[in-house]
């Protein structure tokens, strides 16, 4: 896989560049600053990006600014966002536009290595991987604001998960159930949460998930 990173601190970026070749990939460009991302994306056409959200020069939101944009421009690029801290708004954003092939991870996962590559490799097959605090957070404030009534404790970590990207087969293995019974904790929040599911598409159950937790209405992707 040829990838390119955009980190600005040198430790971490060279980490990742490591971590990387270590594991058979190829890390086409290195960025160390907001506008030069585009440019290497241009460039290198690579198969999948991996950003941070906060780059010079004004380590705002550089990174975002990037992925957004690489995606109006590149739409069918993998993009792996990084974030310091769990930053709702910014996740909303960048799902805006399509969750299918994005990621958004906290920084400390690039220090667990498997966590680390399986979101890169599940982005790059078109799927999604959501950070578990993200999607936490997400959930935590929204049943704050509007509690998640009738949810069952199983039907509120089998909606987590769906948020996170996971698939049915992962869902059973991390709960220890069947996948058969996954499914019907799934049909359980759709109906509760009026978000009838949609050809088993996971990337569509991922949108509709995350506008009712985020109140966001991003476009379903084309599947």
């Amino acid at each position: 896989m040829r990838i390119v990173i955009a980190e600005d601190n040198a430790l971490l970026r060279e980490g990742m560049v490591l971590l990387l070749t270590s594991n058979g990939h190829e890390v086409v460009a290195t960025c160390a600053a907001g506008p030069e991302v585009m440019p290497a994306l241009r460039e290198h056409r690579p198969d999948a990006a991996v950003l941070d959200v906060r780059l010079p020069p004004s380590f705002r939101d550089e990174g975002l600014r990037a992925a957004v944009q690489a995606r109006q421009e590149l739409p069918d690029l993998p993009i792996l966002v990084l974030s310091q801290y769990v930053e709702q708004a910014y996740a909303a954003e960048l799902l805006a536009q399509g969750a299918r092939g994005i990621g958004y991870l906290l920084k400390d996962r690039v220090g667990r290595v498997e966590q680390f590559l399986e979101a890169l490799e599940r982005i790059t097959s078109g799927g999604t991987a959501l950070d578990p605090e993200v999607v936490t957070e997400i959930v935590s404030q929204k049943a704050a604001a509007r509690p998640l009534q009738g949810l069952t404790p199983r039907e509120h970590e089998v909606l987590e998960m769906m948020a996170q990207g996971l698939a049915n087969a992962a869902i059973a293995e991390k709960l220890v159930i069947t996948e058969r019974a996954v499914s019907k904790h799934i049909r359980g929040v759709f109906d509760k949460l009026g978000l009838p599911p949609e050809g088993g598409s996971v990337h569509r159950r991922v949108l509709a998930v995350l506008a009712y937790l985020g109140n966001s209405a991003p476009e379903s992707p084309a599947v």
